[in-house]
């Protein structure tokens, strides 16, 4: 078994706007190891389309045992309509996806917060998503994604079919809703579970195991069932409603999605993926911006790095037992919205645009 080196962080910034941004992580993580006398070892690498280019693959062996001995693992964002056409186990995304399926990354956690500075940037009215706050926590290695069998295969009268396998078991279901649970306790105490247990079998079984779980071990947890689609709309009719959401991989792809609008920018919001703790409390975990590589401002300063920099908050929080440095490197970010400063993605009128390397600058100044 490779073993895991407490302070080694592999930096992955990937395509597009992703070495942008993961380049002001990599300023934060000088910025504490200089002045906080912290020990991170950065290490930085290829994947996805820019692994593609040079070695003809979207992940190396060799960076995938790097993210095997990494405390962390930081990634920007892949993928991007140059490698559209490259055939499937080649695309950029499959390096994603075997990063969180090899390092067993089964939980994954985005939070949706609405930044009062921020309200107006939001499509809905202010007073549905002030103080918002939720955490949507998605089960990552299971479901549609990987269930077997799958794939496109020919049939009768010249036609084509597609096959995708929707499959869970008892412990996928159990490990995640622990997650849900544990996090709920140190919120607001409340989880809704989702899924679609009126047309899914699969849907039943997780409706019945997230129950039974919760009347064994987490009985002083608000549980409460809601169907998928109907979860969608009551994000958009009353998002406060929720605190911790915990789905499946497929639906939380989605609701994820639809709950970071709520706050205005997907340049804002961080997300992190946890593994099983092993016998010595050691877990592996991967943290990213939930946005895309936004190919069209690569290279443009105008990437906002905020999601990219809370994503490292994230991974001081629940990696590094980092919990002073995770709050300051918040409040940072708070402070600095508070300032006024703004990348292109939420400037409004009264505001000062800055650049990416401006907006991350501005951020550790905060923190001395």
């Amino acid at each position: 078994m490779i073993k895991v080196k407490k302070r080694k962080i592999l930096l992955l910034p990937g395509d597009g706007i992703g070495p942008e941004v993961i380049n002001e992580v990599r300023k934060v993580i000088t910025w504490l190891n200089s002045k906080k006398s912290l020990d991170f070892e950065i290490d930085e690498d290829l994947a996805g389309g820019a692994s593609y280019d040079k070695h003809g693959t979207p992940i190396t062996d060799e960076v995938f045992y790097k993210a095997l001995e990494s405390k962390i693992v930081m990634l920007g964002a892949v993928g991007g309509p140059k490698w559209d056409n490259l055939e499937f186990q080649k695309k950029p995304e499959r390096a994603l996806l075997k990063l969180r399926k090899e390092l067993k990354l089964f939980a994954n956690l985005r939070p949706a917060i609405c930044f009062k500075q921020l309200v107006h940037a939001s499509t809905l009215k202010p007073e549905i998503v002030s103080g918002l706050d939720i955490m949507i926590v998605r089960e990552l290695t299971g479901g549609i994604y990987f269930g077997e069998p799958r794939g496109i295969k020919p049939i009768d009268n010249g036609e084509r079919k597609g096959i995708n396998t929707h499959t869970y078991t008892s412990s996928e279901i159990i490990r995640v809703a622990k997650v849900a649970f544990d996090l709920a306790k140190k919120r607001s105490n409340k989880v809704t579970s989702c899924e679609k247990s009126n047309v899914m079998e699969a849907g039943q079984l997780w409706k019945e195991e997230v129950q039974t779980l919760h009347d064994a071990e987490y009985k002083e947890v608000e549980l409460n069932h809601m169907l998928a689609d109907n979860c969608s709309m009551q994000l958009l009719r009353n998002p406060k409603q929720f605190d911790v959401i915990v789905t499946d991989n497929l639906f939380g792809d989605i609701l994820s999605d639809q709950a970071s609008m709520l706050t205005g920018s997907l340049g804002l919001l961080p997300s992190a993926s946890l593994g099983e703790k092993n016998k010595d409390g050691e877990m592996r975990a991967m943290y990213e911006p939930i946005h895309g590589s936004a190919p069209d401002i690569a290279g443009k300063g105008l990437a906002n790095p905020i999601a990219t920099i809370l994503s490292f908050a994230m991974a001081l929080r629940y990696s590094l037992d980092l919990d002073k440095e995770a709050d300051n490197l918040e409040k940072a970010v708070q402070d600095v919205l508070n300032d006024g400063l703004r990348t292109k993605d939420i400037v409004a009128k009264g505001n000062k645009e800055v650049s990416t390397a401006q907006m991350g600058d501005a951020i550790i100044s905060k923190l001395k």
